[in-house]
């Protein structure tokens, strides 16, 4: 049971009623369900975090003098910027343990993933994004899959993600086949450490060889970081050079502590999840549960390079997939697609469920899946499901917030570092 049930139960019939039923600001959380802290959660609330709650795991969202509610941008968007800042121009740190972590091993173990994944499964010591489908090619799960040796696979997903991705997993498990599938997330915490400095901010604290040629992006090592054993994978959700290192919980506290005083020559900045969404929609990340969902297809997220079409190889869903790109590529239009987009906005930000209509319209024609201000661009950006006749670049509609019509248009890439040179440095 969550700690908020737990909590509301205790307590009379009137306040439960209240506490379930009442309309609650963005971001607003319910601080008497907060469970106890531990050493690290201590250390983050000295310097100001303001935490969320997210399937019973506390995740910090910024830094700063608590949020003063409201249903447009609030006194965090500026703290927000100030940590964008830090990490896209020196080097930041996040408390990323909030994420679901799978072991899949066995001798069969590659023959159930790669028969769940839509795209290839990486090679040894290669972390990739994978995508499992239903049958009707729906997005079921999002995964970052690393394979560490032969048979061996760490799998990372979204918190939310947890229960559902591990039953995926087992149920898909053939009989007789040799594979094991362990939760870690409750005994393993990752580390992030992202940024410009983010390489000189590790070395302090590593033998490790952190070169691109010795470490390329998108792969992975076992090393050793402040005398803690880490998987380290070079992946960064914000588009920037970073590593996130996956270590035991217990020794959390002191990689913390290590990586904070290395990080502090370079003007390391601590950021939370509110930074990380902004920097994520900078980069035209998608996110599974909100644009990525088991209601659209690959096809109609535009997720193409990250499904295995050409191969030949077989995987769950692949003939849904197939069918829905011909009947694309045979002229019979898609009923949606999904587009990038910068917004007209003022005081406030997309955040999703947004109705979209074409320029002057009555008839709603699309849905806003998420959205925030971009910071370090300046421009208010948002992802959403609209019809294809508006998928062009350039292309324009409208949104409404706050019962006002905002112009969307559609951007041809990423508004931030298009090319992934940041990623690649």
């Amino acid at each position: 049971m969550s700690n908020f049930y737990a909590v509301l139960l205790a307590r009379g019939p009137l306040a439960r009623l209240v506490a379930v039923w009442r309309v609650l600001f963005r971001n607003h959380k319910r601080r008497r369900a907060r469970r106890g802290h531990e050493e690290h959660a201590s250390a983050l609330d000295a310097l100001g975090a303001q935490w969320q709650d997210v399937w019973g795991w506390e995740r910090p969202r910024y830094y700063g003098e608590p949020e003063a509610y409201s249903w447009r941008r609030s006194n965090a968007h500026d703290i927000v910027a100030a940590e964008c800042a830090g990490v896209r121009e020196r080097v930041g740190i996040a408390d990323l343990t909030a994420f679901a972590k799978f072991e899949v091993t066995g001798v069969d173990a590659e023959a159930l993933l790669g028969r769940l994944s839509a795209n290839r499964l990486p090679a040894r010591d290669g972390t990739r994004l994978v995508h499992m489908l239903t049958e009707l090619g729906g997005i079921e799960c999002e995964m970052t899959i690393t394979r560490l040796g032969n048979g061996r696979f760490w799998l990372n997903s979204a918190i939310a993600g947890t229960d559902h991705d591990h039953d995926w997993l087992v149920q898909h498990v053939e009989p007789g086949e040799d594979v094991t599938v362990v939760d870690y997330t409750d005994e393993v915490a990752i580390l992030g450490v992202t940024g410009p400095r983010a390489r000189d901010t590790l070395a302090v604290c590593t033998d490790a060889d952190l070169s691109n040629d010795a470490f390329p992006w998108l792969t992975a090592q076992e090393v050793t970081v402040a005398g803690v054993p880490c998987t380290a994978l070079r992946v960064s959700y914000v588009g920037e050079l970073g590593w996130e290192l996956h270590h035991p919980i217990d020794r959390m506290p002191e990689l913390y502590n290590a990586l904070v005083v290395a990080g502090e020559p370079h003007g390391m900045v601590h950021f939370g999840s509110s930074a990380m969404n902004a920097m994520r929609l900078e980069k035209a990340y998608k996110a599974w549960g909100g644009e990525l969902t088991t209601e659209i297809t690959p096809i109609e997220a535009r997720l193409g390079r990250f499904v295995d079409l050409d191969s030949g190889r077989d995987f769950l869903g692949r003939d849904a997939i197939l069918a829905r790109r011909d009947q694309e590529v045979g002229g019979q239009a898609l009923d949606m697609v999904l587009v990038y987009c910068e917004v007209e906005a003022t005081d406030s930000d997309c955040r999703g469920n947004e109705p979209c209509y074409a320029p002057g319209g009555t008839e709603c024609m699309g849905i806003t899946t998420g959205g925030t201000w971009g910071h370090t661009v300046g421009r208010s950006l948002a992802f959403a499901y609209v019809d294809p006749h508006f998928e062009a670049p350039g292309s324009t509609f409208e949104v409404t917030l706050f019962g006002e019509r905002h112009t969307a248009t559609v951007l041809a890439g990423a508004a931030h570092d298009p090319d992934n040179e940041r990623l690649r440095a």
